[in-house]
């Protein structure tokens, strides 16, 4: 009964973030993107193009958005169920609802750049809800299957498109702005899905392997992993510590492993998202 229950609530969480996010995006759009003629890739910049021409922007990302998820059920099969659906149809509802909102803005820099992060975070909270607002992204995914491009190539094709088209029905510089929109946009949305914190994950090659692990359990208060290695030149066991640490202690750890060790090899390399004890519960 207890799993039911919890399933229920992780159901209904999920359709929250998704309509919380697409109504963020919708307003973003409206009050950022839309009057200021900054097609920002995605549907939302094909209807900024068109709306130039007289097209209400809402009818037209529902004519596009309802077709890709139908062709998306039938080429690529059921996958993508009611939750994909209800940010297809919920993002546009907002958007005709919300059309006569007055912009934030009519510097187009200022535009690009707040109207790409609040549509990073409305579609990065969509994203966190485990849905999609439909459009491109279906396009992508059909593209992908019948070319082999990968998934990233054919969003870049597709917003790279839009671009294209918005400096031929505007201008160089209106498209250069939705490239602005298109770049920030994409930043927010990893920065909605993990967080400001970043880690940092530090591969140790070091004669003083044991002083190294105490070190950074007591000083730091990190774990570290042993993994087994040879050295490619010499045919010699090398054993490699592998430490996931904050930023915040990088510099910490980097001046333990000098001072024990100053020619221990280090490799350090981004940790986008850590989850587990001492980080982020999964």
């Amino acid at each position: 009964m207890m799993d039911v229950r919890n399933k229920s609530l992780r159901i209904i969480r999920d359709y929250v973030y998704i309509l919380i996010g697409a109504a963020i995006t919708a307003v973003s759009f409206n009050v950022f993107l839309l009057p200021n003629k900054i097609a920002a890739g995605g549907v939302s910049g094909i209807s900024t193009i068109l709306q130039s021409y007289g097209f209400e922007a809402a009818y037209v990302q529902w004519i596009i958005n309802i077709p890709l998820f139908i062709a998306g059920i039938i080429l690529l099969g059921g996958k993508f169920g009611l939750k994909t659906l209800a940010g297809s149809v919920f993002l546009p509802l907002v958007v005709f609802l919300t059309r006569d909102i007055q912009p934030a803005t009519h510097h187009e820099l200022l535009a690009a750049i707040f109207g790409g992060v609040g549509i990073g975070i409305g579609i990065g909270i969509v994203y966190l809800g485990k849905g999609s607002t439909g459009g491109t992204a279906l396009a992508a995914q059909i593209i992908h299957k019948y070319t082999g491009l990968s998934l990233g190539t054919c969003l870049a094709i597709i917003d790279g498109l839009i671009v294209v088209t918005a400096m031929i029905v505007f201008n160089i510089e209106q498209g250069l702005y939705a490239m602005l929109g298109v770049y920030v946009s994409s930043k927010t949305i990893d920065v909605v899905q993990v967080g400001f914190n970043r880690s940092k994950m530090a591969l140790i090659i070091t004669k003083q392997e044991q002083a190294v692990k105490e070190a950074v359990f007591k000083k730091i208060d990190r774990g570290v992993t042993k993994i087994s290695a040879v050295g490619g030149y010499t045919d010699d066991e090398r054993p490699i510590l592998m430490c996931v640490v904050g930023q915040t202690e990088f510099t910490k750890l980097k001046q333990i492993v000098k001072q024990i060790d100053e020619t221990a090899f280090v490799i350090v390399a981004d940790a986008s998202e850590v989850l587990g004890e001492g980080f982020k519960r999964a």
